[in-house]
This record gives C-alpha cells, sequence and structure tokens, in this order.
C-alpha cells in the first residue's frame, strides 16, 4: 500500500490528533481534524449529557460533514491527506449519547446528507483500556472533560470494539496504545509508524511492549 489519505480513529483521549499531527509533520500532509472546541455544547454536555446530547451530536455532524464536503472539492494525490476521524464515527457517539426519541431524529438529518466522498486509503484504530485514557484525559487537562466518568469511557470503549469488530469499508490497522507513547517516545512512533507504512488490505493488528 501506499496510503495518501490515512484516518486516525480510536476513544477520547486515546491520541488520535497527537498521532494525526505528528504524522502530518512528518510526511508534510494536509492536516483534517474535527473542531471539537469549536462546538459551544460540548461543554454543557460534559456537565448534562442528557440534555446536550443531541445539540452536541448534531453540530459534530453538520461540522464533520463540511470538511468532507470541502475535500471532495481537492485533489488527494497532490498532498498526503491525514484525518483524525472518519464520518462513520459520529453514529457510535449518537447510538452512545442520544435518546430513544433523538435518535430517530438524528438518522433522518444523517440519512439527508451526501456522505458521498473519499474513503480513506487506511484507517489506524487507537484502542486503550478506560483507565489509561482517564490517564491521559486527565493529563491534558481540558477544563470540560474534568466530569467525564469511568463508566462512560468503558461504555464507548465497548461502541467502538463493536464498530471496528465488523469494519470492512477500508483497510484497517488496529493499535493497543497502552504500553506505548508515540508523543513522548520517538522510538514508539517510529514502530508504529513503520507499521503504518506497512499496512496491507484487510485488518491487521499491532499490539507493542512499547516504552509504557
Amino acid at each position: 500500500m501506499n496510503p495518501r489519505y490515512i484516518a486516525i480513529e480510536g476513544p477520547i483521549g486515546v491520541g488520535k490528533t497527537s498521532l494525526a499531527r505528528l504524522l502530518a509533520e512528518e510526511f508534510e500532509a494536509r492536516l483534517l481534524l474535527e473542531q471539537a472546541e469549536d462546538n459551544p455544547f460540548l461543554k454543557r454536555f460534559y456537565e448534562s449529557r442528557s440534555e446536550y446530547a443531541f445539540q452536541t451530536q448534531l453540530f459534530f455532524l453538520l461540522s464533520r460533514y463540511r470538511q468532507q464536503a470541502e475535500l471532495r472539492q481537492q485533489d488527494l494525490f497532490q498532498q498526503v491527506t491525514i484525518a483524525d476521524y472518519i464520518m462513520e464515527k459520529d453514529r457510535i457517539f449518537a447510538t452512545l449519547n442520544l435518546s430513544d426519541a433523538e435518535l430517530p431524529l438524528y438518522d433522518q438529518v444523517y440519512d439527508l446528507l451526501d456522505r458521498r466522498g473519499h474513503r480513506p486509503d487506511l484507517v489506524v484504530y487507537l484502542q486503550a483500556g478506560p483507565k489509561r485514557l482517564l490517564e491521559r484525559i486527565r493529563r491534558r487537562g481540558h477544563d470540560y472533560e474534568r466530569n467525564l466518568e469511568p463508566a462512560y469511557l468503558e461504555r464507548l470503549c465497548e461502541a467502538y470494539n463493536r464498530f471496528f469488530f465488523s469494519y470492512s469499508a477500508t483497510p484497517l490497522l488496529v493499535v493497543n496504545t497502552d504500553q506505548i507513547d508515540f508523543i513522548k517516545n520517538r522510538g514508539d512512533f517510529e514502530a508504529l509508524k513503520r507499521e503504518i507504512l506497512g499496512s496491507q488490505k484487510g485488518i491487521q493488528y499491532f499490539v507493542p511492549l512499547g516504552s509504557g
């Protein structure tokens, strides 16, 4: 494979955006990031998920859709593109957070959007256990994430695993990040980069021993 469009996925705190930034710098690539901090409902969602889930989810859906629509107008072969999400991730969160009354309405909006466009050449799914995720979330210190419960992270990890268990839309590299720190340890990053560049079709797994 010679991936020109790589998408990084995984639950909150796993390091999607950090890895996307590192790879974009390494490959001199176009960087496509979801704008979480631009979402005006996100802070209130963490304070009261049931009250603000629908507004938060709809903002993310439309924001990601606009980015993907702009990407369709660009020449992916001119420059490597690194993204820190795939469009399909939106429904993982919708299913987890929306009520039985809200989800059908969300699905109507989702189905109205033209989501056709470039599929990634490779999706890198970063895994980590809830305990490790909580450590990383607390370390990065975003105020709006202070109320994030371990139980919610556990349900989120389970939802991601269910989704990617049957994922077949693109080549997939599943990476267990519990024992590595590709941000602080250059050796961990280089090992992960080699796996990404050496990925083949289908599903592959990378479980490094790493630096911890």
